[in-house]
């Protein structure tokens, strides 16, 4: 349960998705997730539910990446910096036609693209972990996934940047009611998640880049995987759990 437990507690900014990737846990495919992220009130943008631009990469894209620059610079400025050819470069894209330009000029540079479907959080991640093999994530996609997953990659020590896309006046609308005055503005870690209390957790629900799915044994029991870290002291702990379901009434029996 997410709450408050008496009216002494402080209250914070809460950015919840409980099933990233739902087509992804349909079809058996990776990377679907359980995710939320936490912060005092006021340190979690607000961002309204439309589309985003996004660039997320691993540490050594921090001060080197930037949403401003064309990609093609990008790409090279992120290979100095990973001592890489820009043809080892492996950039993960959303499998959507609104990428078709982006695709083919990242494959005209040299660098490989691995697509995705869904579960753009878990993807963005992913770039933390040098074990996911993935260099950079770019596109667009949705505006509040980009805020969960840049409290992860603030944490992680990673770099995230955004561009709200409003497409039409209704919700340009609902940015000014957010604060949000220049929709324009490349949003940075700092704009997203201010100060470094944030903390975020996540449960893997299908195997994916940094997390196992969830495990059913007999006797009605199921293990899962969770990641918890803790922005101010970038704390990163993997948690495994045994779930004696008969012990939880609130879920359902697995069959």
């Amino acid at each position: 349960k997410v709450g408050r437990w008496s009216a002494e507690n402080d209250n914070v900014d809460v950015a919840v998705d409980p099933l990233d990737g739902t087509s992804l846990v349909a079809d058996g495919l990776p990377n679907a997730i359980s995710v939320i992220a936490a912060a005092p009130e006021g340190c979690l943008l607000h961002a309204p539910d439309m589309y985003m631009e996004k660039i997320a990469t691993g540490p050594e894209g921090v001060g080197v990446v930037d949403l401003h620059l064309p990609i093609e610079d990008n790409l090279d400025r992120l290979a100095k910096a990973k001592n890489k050819d820009v043809s080892e470069l492996i950039i993960s894209i959303q499998r959507r036609d609104r990428h078709n330009d982006l695709v083919r000029r990242i494959r005209e540079k040299g660098a490989r693209i691995k697509f995705f479907d869904e579960g753009d959080v878990a993807t963005s991640i992913a770039t933390c972990f040098s074990s996911s093999g993935l260099d950079m994530v770019v596109g667009i996609g949705g505006a509040p996934e980009g805020v969960i997953a840049a409290a992860a990659i603030k944490s992680l020590g990673g770099m995230f940047q955004g561009r709200l896309k409003p497409s039409n006046d209704e919700e340009l609308r609902r940015c000014k009611e957010m604060g949000i005055e220049d929709v324009n503005k490349v949003l940075k870690l700092d704009d997203l998640v201010k100060g470094d209390e944030a903390i975020f957790a996540a449960t893997g629900i299908t195997d994916g880049d940094f997390l196992k799915g969830v495990i059913q044994y007999e006797n009605n029991t199921v293990k899962t995987f969770s990641l918890v870290i803790r922005c101010e002291t970038g704390t990163i702990r993997f948690v495994e759990s045994i779930h004696k379901l008969n012990k939880k009434p609130e879920l359902a029996r697995i069959k």
